[in-house]
């Protein structure tokens, strides 16, 4: 439906599909001219908790920028969007909305991801930030209103109390203990938010957990972002605490960065009763941004020697990760490792083959626990249930799915080649290709290890497989082992491999290498290590697949994708795993003349 709006935007409202499918409402203000001389712009904003996009209106006209779009969609659970009110499957549903939003727009409207700026504020600028940390979007700026980055929740122990409560009542409410005169001096506004029948009182205990746990990561890992960001923090905030946003701003690799402390404000800060500081502010950094490019993908390549991820695993490397207690508290972990270790199945071929090897990652997939004199099957248990090989698991399946996608995109009476350059036993691609058996599908699995190799044979026989499977020994970091391949496969896996490897020179070379190999408009599946809440343990407890310590250096998304694009493929599409740890990318060879060349 649109509505015209006096001379300057025509308005609409529609809606568009999230991340799991649900159909959510959004707002929308076309701008009546655009300049000529410029690709079209827009801004994206969030709403507050317990808020909805009506509320954004006035916030559009205060703005004023009247040659851009902007847009505003309800989360799902508030406004016109289904779900309980206040409540989604979990909080990073919420940030894949807000990726699937922002795709939406750019495909339907034809705005580049580069020529967007979001304002978010209070819960919706933890979800945008969480968004730039774990998609890496290319945007142009991230406005930050009192990030709600640490709630007061004034109730001692509330957040540990709220996880008990809810092994009782998992689908348990809080409701909230603001009032309008909280959040604003402004009694027009204050009276607007109260009588307001779309604002939802409550949030979900799952939510508000969720919400905390996120923040606690982004806020520790923000060193990742590298976007333009304003933070504007409300001095006399009753709903959110500014330390953590001050640490956050403080970590942020962002050229363009700044901090603006709001004098006599309440949370709300752009519907207090003086928003003129906030408006100057905002507007100062969206003219700042428009006239900023973005980050080139050549400026990346260097990250492995100067940026913020290489200067920790530079500690790591000096035997300076954590304090002398931790390092000492790891140390007696490596010792007590070493004698219980080989009681647990998945310890024990971690000690022998290293914690990183093909043959790790294929016990962990199994998720079959075991071991010797019975309490060797319980602490292999608590291994396979660590955070890490958790999230391993979901990235085996998350890959599953994109392959399987891409499999099923295929033209069926086309040929479709695989190539995985690195594949350990392959169980992922094998398992997968299983279920495509009546399609016409050649697979070349590669590893440098003999012993995988073997592995991937056997199992692709015991899957009793008749599609052709081929398996060789070689060195996916070999420029010459691509030679003879251009342009001859459909899709390309590599999985597990470039998180192992901190040289992005290295992993350039490799990329260019598996992009050469692929058909114009052939894609490629990867996946990224951008964070790990356990570097230091792991570094200073287990060893890797060469028999020294398992040092690890987290490769930002945005660095990892600048990667990528180097070596000439465009990224269309991003899968997040638990808590961030892994992700599971899908990017496309241009097909342009001398395409990945």
């Amino acid at each position: 439906m649109k509505i015209e709006h006096p001379s300057v935007w025509t308005t609409f409202e529609s809606g568009f599909t999230g991340s799991d499918g649900t159909r959510l409402f959004f707002r929308a203000w076309q701008p009546v001219s655009t300049p000529a001389d410029r690709p079209p712009r827009a801004l994206v904003f969030l709403h507050r908790g317990h808020e909805h996009s009506g509320r954004i209106a006035p916030l559009v006209e205060r703005f004023g920028m009247h040659q851009d779009w902007a847009f505003a969609y309800d989360a799902r659970g508030h406004g016109y969007s289904p779900g309980a009110r206040g409540d989604a499957p979990d909080f990073a549903t919420l940030v894949s909305d807000l990726d699937a939003f922002v795709r939406h727009i750019s495909v339907r409207h034809g705005i580049a991801i580069e020529d967007v700026i979001v304002v978010a504020n209070s819960v919706g600028a933890v979800v945008a930030a969480t968004w730039v940390h774990d998609y890496a979007p290319r945007i142009r700026g991230l406005l930050m209103a009192a990030a709600a980055f640490q709630i007061k929740l004034y109730v001692p122990l509330a957040k540990p109390a709220l996880r008990f409560a809810r092994k009782f009542k998992p689908e348990l409410f809080v409701t909230s203990y603001i009032r309008p005169g909280m959040l604003t001096h402004s009694a027009e506004e204050a009276e607007a938010y109260g009588r307001d029948p779309l604002i939802a009182k409550s949030i979900s205990a799952k939510i508000l957990l969720d919400l905390a746990d996120t923040a606690e990561r982004i806020v520790a890992d923000a060193g990742a972002i590298d976007v333009p960001v304003l933070m504007l923090a409300a001095d006399k905030d009753v709903v959110v605490k500014e330390a953590p946003q001050r640490r956050f701003f403080e970590r942020l690799s962002s050229p363009l960065k700044r901090y603006v402390r709001l004098q006599d404000c309440y949370h709300a800060v752009f519907y207090e009763r003086d928003t003129s500081a906030a408006m100057q502010a905002s507007r100062d950094f969206i003219r700042d941004c428009w006239a900023t490019a973005p980050l080139a993908p050549a400026a990346y390549v260097r990250a492995d020697r100067e940026g913020y991820a290489a200067r920790r695993y530079a500690a790591l490397e000096r035997n300076e990760g954590g304090s002398a207690v931790s390092r000492a508290w790891f140390g007696l972990q490596r010792q007590m490792l070493g004698v219980l270790g080989p009681l647990s199945n998945g310890m024990r071929i971690g000690l022998k083959h290293g914690f990183d090897s093909g043959e790790s990652l294929d016990y962990v997939y199994r998720n079959e626990a075991g071991g010797r004199l019975g309490i060797g099957k319980m602490i292999d248990r608590g291994y396979l249930d660590a955070v890490g090989w958790r999230g391993v698991r979901v990235r085996k399946a998350q890959l599953q799915h994109m392959l399987a996608a891409c499999i099923a995109a295929h033209p069926r009476e086309d040929k479709l080649r695989i190539l995985d350059i690195a594949a350990g036993s392959a169980r992922y691609v094998l398992e997968t290709v299983k279920r495509f058996q009546d399609r016409s599908i050649d697979v070349l699995l590669r590893d440098y290890m003999q012993y995988n190799v073997d592995n991937a044979r056997r199992l692709a026989s015991a899957l009793q497989l008749r599609i052709p499977v081929e398996a060789e020994l070689c060195d996916a970091f070999d420029a010459n082992s691509y030679t003879g391949l251009e342009n001859r496969y459909d899709i390309a896996v590599v999985s597990g491999l470039y998180e192992l490897f901190s040289d992005n020179e290295q992993v350039l070379a490799s990329l260019r290498g598996v992009v050469r190999s692929l058909k114009p408009g052939g894609v490629l599946i990867y996946t990224a290590q951008p964070w790990h809440p356990q570097l230091d343990m792991i570094a200073y407890t287990l060893v890797n697949h060469r028999g020294m310590p398992w040092k690890m250096r987290p490769r930002p998304q945005a660095e990892m994708d600048a990667l990528v694009a180097l070596a000439g493929m465009r990224k269309i599409d991003t899968a997040i795993g638990i808590d961030g740890i892994f992700t599971v990318s899908l990017a496309r060879k241009d097909a342009g003349p001398g395409a990945g060349g």
